[in-house]
C-alpha cells in the first residue's frame, strides 16, 4: 500500500533542481520546471522509483528565510511540514554556483530537524561543478553525492545512499496492490482566484494548500489524498485557467497544460464558479471541455453566503446553465461557502453518486426493450425512400457510458435522432448530466458483393 512506502522529501533553496530530480524519480514530468526561482509553491507528492526501491516523493518549495509573512512564509511552512512528515530528506545544493549563506542556514535547520539527510550537489557534471562539490563538505552533513538531475548522472550513488539510510524494504506482495481499492479521483477546476485551494483545505480539515487573495497562487496540479466516509479520495487542486488569448507567459501555459492533464486523469470534475460572477464564458468553456473529455461534471457555486434571494438565484442559474449547455442538463448544482463552511456536506455525496452513474453498466436486454419503445414513439426517418432500421443497442464500456447501435444505413442516421436516443438514455436510466457516447454502426450487407463477383473473390 502507498502508506507503507518510505517518504522522501527533496529540499533546498530555490532553483537548485529539486523539481527536476522529483520528475526523474517519479518517471514522468509531474512538476513544472522553469529557470525562474520560486516556480514550485505547494508541496507535491507522487509515487516514484529508485532502482527497485519504491518511494513516496515530496517536492517542496525553495527554502527562503527572507520573508516572514505573506506567500513566501506559507511556502516555507509547506516545506517545513514536508520535512516533518518525511522519513528521509534529500538536501540539494547547486554545485556550479557553490554554497550560499542560504544553504548554510538551511543546513542548520536540517540538523535541528533530526531527520536523516542525504546531501546532493546537483549540476556536478563537468569541471564547473567540482569546486561546489568540494565546498559541500563544509556543511557537515556527511559526504555529498555529485549528480545531474537533468541528465541522470549519479543515480547509482544516490540509490546506495538511500539504501544505507533506510535499509532495503521488504518486497510487498502483488496481491496487496490488487486488493487496494483505487481512489476516487476528483479534479477541482475554475477561473483564477475562484477559491479552489480554500475549498480543498476546508474539506480535508488542514492547511494543505497555499491560499491567498492573489490570483494565480497555484501553479502545479497538486494531488491530495483524503479519506471520506471510509473511502479513498484523491483531490486534484489545479491552476486557474484564463482565456487562451490572455495567456502569454510560458509558465502560465505550462500551468494550464498541467490542469488539462489533471482533468484527463480525473473521473469527476468539480467546476467552481463565483456566485458574484457566475457562468462567464470561461466557466462555460471549462465545463464543456471537461464534458467533451468524457468526465462527469458538477457545478459548485462558491461564496453563496453573499447571495440575498437564494431560491430565485439558484433557479435562474439552473435555467441559464441548461440553456447554455443543454448536453449537461441535470448536472449537480451545489451552492457552497468554503469560508463559512456552508453546503460542504453535500459535495461528496453528490460527487460519489455522479461517479456511480458515470461508471454504470446497463443490461443489453433492458436497453433493447427501451430502444423498441423509443422507435415506436418516434421512428427514424427514411433515406432515399427506405427507412433506417435500428437492430439492437448494447453498452460496450463505462467511464463514460459508451453504447453501440447497430442499424441498417447507420451512416445516414441524423444527429438529431442520435441526440434523441442519448437524451432518452439519460432520462430512462437516471444518468442526469453524464456524458454519453453513442457509436452507430451499419450491419454488413450479405448481398453487397453479389453485383461484383470479382471484388468478392479478391477479398477472399
Amino acid at each position: 500500500m502507498t502508506e507503507n512506502l518510505p517518504r522522501i522529501a527533496v529540499v533546498g533553496r530555490p532553483n537548485v533542481g529539486k523539481s527536476t530530480l522529483f520528475n526523474r524519480l517519479a518517471g514522468k514530468p509531474l512538476a513544472i520546471v522553469d529557470d525562474r526561482p520560486g516556480v514550485t509553491r505547494d508541496r507535491r507528492e507522487a509515487r516514484g522509483r529508485l532502482g527497485e526501491l519504491e518511494l513516496m516523493l515530496i517536492d517542496t518549495a525553495g527554502y527562503d528565510d527572507a520573508e516572514r509573512e505573506g506567500l513566501e512564509a506559507e511556502m516555507r511552512a509547506q516545506t517545513e511540514m514536508a520535512i516533518e512528515e518525511a522519513d528521509l530528506c534529500l538536501f540539494m545544493i547547486d554545485a556550479r554556483s557553490g554554497l550560499t549563506p542560504l544553504d548554510q542556514t538551511f543546513a542548520d535547520e536540517m540538523r535541528k530537524s533530526g531527520k536523516p539527510v542525504i546531501l546532493l550537489a546537483n549540476k556536478a557534471e563537468g569541471r564547473a561543478g567540482e569546486s561546489g562539490l568540494l565546498e559541500a563538505y563544509s556543511l557537515g552533513l556527511g559526504e555529498p553525492i555529485g549528480l545531474s538531475a537533468a541528465h541522470g548522472d549519479g543515480m547509482g550513488d544516490l540509490y546506495q545512499a538511500v539504501v544505507e539510510a533506510l535499509g532495503r524494504p521488504k518486497r510487498r506482495r502483488k496481491k496487496d496492490d490488487a486488493e487496494e481499492e483505487p481512489p476516487l479521483r476528483i479534479a477541482v477546476i475554475g477561473r483564477p482566484n475562484a477559491g479552489k485551494s480554500t475549498l480543498i483545505n476546508t474539506l480535508i480539515g488542514e492547511d494543505r494548500l497555499i491560499t491567498g487573495p492573489e490570483a494565480g497562487i497555484t501553479r502545479d496540479a497538486i494531488s491530495v489524498d483524503w479519506i471520506w466516509d471510509g473511502r479513498r479520495v484523491r483531490l486534484h487542486d489545479t491552476a486557474g485557467l484564463r482565456k487562451r488569448g490572455k495567456v502569454k507567459d510560458r509558465l502560465e501555459r505550462m500551468s494550464a497544460a498541467d490542469t488539462l492533464r489533471a482533468i484527463k486523469f480525473a473521473e469527476v470534475v468539480l467546476l467552481l464558479v463565483d456566485a458574484e460572477h457566475p457562468l462567464e464564458k470561461q466557466d462555460l468553456h471549462l465545463a464543456d471541455m471537461a464534458y467533451k473529455e468524457g468526465r462527469a461534471v458538477a457545478l459548485a457555486i462558491s461564496k453563496f453566503d453573499l447571495v440575498k434571494n437564494r431560491t430565485a438565484y439558484l433557479k435562474e442559474i439552473q435555467l441559464e446553465f441548461e440553456r447554455l449547455l443543454p448536453q449537461m442538463t441535470g448536472a449537480p448544482l451545489l451552492p457552497i461557502s468554503a469560508l463559512k463552511k456552508k453546503g460542504l456536506e453535500d459535495i461528496m455525496p453528490a460527487l460519489t453518486k455522479l461517479h456511480a452513474d458515470w461508471d454504470a453498466k446497463i443490461k443489453t436486454r433492458d436497453l433493447n426493450d427501451w430502444l423498441q419503445e423509443m422507435i415506436e414513439r418516434h421512428p427514424p426517418p427514411s433515406v432515399a425512400g427506405r427507412r433506417i432500421k435500428p437492430r439492437y443497442l448494447t453498452q460496450t464500456k463505462g467511464r463514460p457510458p459508451t453504447f453501440v447501435l447497430m442499424c441498417s444505413r447507420g451512416y445516414a442516421l441524423p444527429e438529431s435522432y442520435k441526440r434523441y436516443l442519448v437524451n432518452g438514455i439519460r432520462e430512462a436510466f437516471e444518468m442526469p448530466g453524464i456524458p454519453i457516447r453513442l457509436i452507430v454502426k451499419s450491419g454488413k450487407n450479405p448481398y453487397a458483393d453479389r453485383k461484383n463477383p470479382d471484388a468478392r473473390t479478391k477479398r477472399t
